[in-house]
Order: C-alpha cells, then structure tokens, then sequence
C-alpha cells in the first residue's frame, strides 16, 4: 500500500472518530447545567415567588418559577442561556417585575431541579407546554417572550408558532451550527449537531414585533449575527445595540435598562405617512 494511502486512510479514520466522539459528547460541551436538590428552596430578596413543577408526557419533570406582581400588566416568559439554573437566573427577573410584569422561569431538562432526557424536539414540546399553561390563565396579548441567548432560539420558535405581545431577543444567535462551526469549522456539524437550532428559519415566521437587543462587543455571538436576523424579518424587527456590551454583562449598562423599559412599555401608534418626509416631493424649479 502507497505510503500516501496509508496516511489518507489514518487521517480519514481519525476524522471519523472526532465526529462520531463529538456526536455523543456535544450535550456536554454545549450545556453546563447546575444540578439542584429537590430540597432546594429560592430566595430573591423583595420578590414573591412560587415554585411549580409541569410533568411532561414522556414522564419528564419541568422545574419552574413564577415571581409575581401586584395588579400585573402582563407576563413575561423567559427563556435562559445554557449554563447554571433559574438559583442564579432569577436574579434578572427584577427587570420585568419593577415594571409591573409576572415573570415565568424554567430550567431545562437536566438543569437546576428539572429532570428528563434533553433533546431539541423535547426541550421545544416543553416550553409549549409551558406557554399553553401560561395561555390558560392569561391572553396571549399579554404575553412576551424572552429568549436569552440559547434561550433565544426557543423564544423565536415559540413566537413563530403562537401570538404573543412580542418577542424580545437577547444576544440571540443564526444558528447554533453556525456558532459552533466558528471553533470547529473542518467537521460536518450539519450532519453530526443533535441542537442545530436553526432561529434564522423560524423567525421568518413571528407575526408579533420583534426586538433584539445585542453587544456590540459580544465575542461569542457577534454583534453582526443580530443585524443579518433583523433583515429576514425587517417590517416587524428594531435592533438595540449596547455599545461596548458583551455576551454576558448587558445588565450592567445602564443604557440596556433604558431599552428595555423603552421596549416592554412601548404603545404601538399608527404613523400618517402623508405628513412626513417620506411623501414630500422637491423640485429644482425657482
């Protein structure tokens, strides 16, 4: 055997083997979940908070909160990112209820105190569940959606399938084959990625307005991923960039807090186009 077969064959045989080893171990490098006793009790200083918990039909244990509000203007469903569980997250549910609005957590399958096998397919069919829960005791025009950053893709597809208020997107990303493929660009993540969460699909679909709000200096998840989201859907889409923000310290600009205030108590008012500029015809004559 020519020495050049020889090596082609150990190199095609070693490519294999990364595949098929990323194929089984890519729960691991794309979730990093905090795995919490079912003893464990949530505490946020000055919020109200009830803990719930939806079984699924396949068996699976949804583990979730509600921070409640006095007189609520609506509801928000947030979607998390991929690391840690709702002991850390609930800490952002502060920027919705100071506005007047519940706040609906959940930890994923595997996540915090919620139990089941994770896959796309499942992980979706639950946060539906959990919305058609939401949808039983209040109208959907009432309802927003928040996905933050792997939570975005859910968020997205869920508003694509429903009518709520709007959907709000947090550092969402095109794909999440296309923020893998950026450290890992020589392997078939099309054929081997169990999570391909394809937002730039669904979101064609979202009939409600659209907000994504995005660093500018986020080196995860670029800032230009939001602005190429924002044109596949531009009637229905605003992007907010925070300037200088990263991946995970939005909530530390102040300029973020105004967005989002701006964004949740935002009043939709027609716009006469006759008056503007837009119809203003200019002529060279004197």
């Amino acid at each position: 055997m020519p020495v050049w077969l020889h090596a082609l064959i150990w190199v095609v045989a070693i490519y294999i083997g990364i595949s098929v080893a990323l194929y089984y171990l890519q729960d691991y490098f794309l979730f990093k979940p905090e795995k919490l006793p079912k003893e464990f009790q949530f505490y946020y200083e000055h919020q109200k908070v009830e803990e719930y918990n939806l079984e699924t039909r396949d068996g699976a244990v949804i583990n979730g909160l509600h921070f409640i509000t006095d007189n609520p203007r609506g509801v928000v469903l947030y979607l998390k990112g991929n690391s840690k569980s709702m002991k850390g997250w609930g800490k952002f549910a502060v920027d919705f209820t100071r506005h007047g609005y519940d706040v609906f957590m959940v930890d994923y399958r595997g996540f915090g105190k919620s139990r089941g096998k994770r896959t796309q397919k499942a992980l979706k069919h639950d946060l539906q569940h959990v919305y058609n829960k939401i949808r039983e005791r209040v109208s959907e025009k009432y309802i927003i959606l928040y996905g933050r950053s792997l939570g975005s893709g859910f968020a997205t597809k869920l508003a694509s399938m429903n009518n709520p208020r709007m959907l709000i997107l947090d550092a969402p990303y095109y794909s999440l084959t296309k923020v893998t493929g950026r450290y890992m660009p020589f392997m078939p993540l099309s054929v081997i990625l169990k999570y391909p969460m394809p937002t730039y699909k669904w979101i064609k679909y979202v009939k409600c307005p659209i907000h994504i709000i995005h660093g500018t200096n986020d080196k995860l998840i670029p800032f230009k991923t939001s602005v190429k989201l924002s044109k596949i859907n531009p009637e229905r889409t605003r992007l907010w960039p925070v300037i200088g923000g990263g991946h995970k310290n939005l909530n530390n600009f102040e300029s973020y807090h105004k967005m989002l205030g701006e964004i949740i108590n935002f009043v939709d008012r027609d716009i006469d186009l006759e008056t503007t500029s837009m119809k203003v015809k200019h002529s060279s004559k004197r």
